[in-house]
């Protein structure tokens, strides 16, 4: 899966790896029980997702409703980001990425 990144991942990837954000480490495509992440930052118990156009759909929308309730039930803070966003808005996602962190 790492192979077959969405531009909108690589982009951002580009962006938050080796701790370029704040110092933050970030993983690419970490599993957390049955999911997995586009990002995750442990020192932040911070998901970072980046959604396609399938995520306006009802039946993804619940199922991503259901996974975001898994993990802030273990703590972790889900953040997501329209794929378009993350392309044409990219200083205003590293923002509000940062504010989190």
């Amino acid at each position: 899966m790492r192979k077959s990144l969405t531009e909108a991942e690589r982009k951002l990837w580009r962006l938050l790896r080796d701790r370029r954000l704040i110092k933050a480490k970030f993983r690419r495509q970490h599993v957390i029980g049955s999911y997995i992440l586009d990002f995750f930052c442990s020192e932040a118990d911070l998901a970072v997702e980046i959604d396609g156009g399938q995520h306006g759909l009802p039946e993804q929308a619940e199922y991503d409703r259901r996974r975001d309730e898994f993990l802030n039930g273990l703590g972790i803070k889900v953040l997501r980001f329209w794929a378009n966003d993350v392309l044409k808005n990219t200083q205003g996602v590293l923002e509000e990425i940062a504010k989190y962190l």
